[in-house]
């Protein structure tokens, strides 16, 4: 991995956990709010909830292609199928 390439990276992992901050702040204040507003015994989770749900689902997916399918994955993928295409000589 080059500078660059690491610069990127960092600054990748930087927005990602930014928006993890961002996510946990507006979800305590959305929480905070229900639970104030209906009490503790009537609270409901799904209440105000899918915008929390949306964003959770775009944060999922990108800790998978941030963490799960980065560059090492990509290069080991490629070994792979380029390993399957080699075909034996046949005399």
């Amino acid at each position: 991995m080059n500078y660059n390439q690491a610069q990127q990276r960092v600054n990748d992992l930087k927005k990602f956990y930014k928006s993890i901050l961002w996510f946990g702040i507006v979800a305590v204040i959305i929480f905070a709010d229900d639970i104030f507003e209906k009490g503790i015994f009537n609270f409901s989770l799904w209440n105000g909830s899918i915008i929390l749900l949306i964003w959770g689902i775009v944060l999922t997916v990108k800790a998978v292609k941030l963490f799960l399918l980065d560059e090492e994955w990509e290069k080991d993928v490629i070994e792979k199928e380029m390993k399957k295409s080699k075909q034996p000589l046949k005399f």
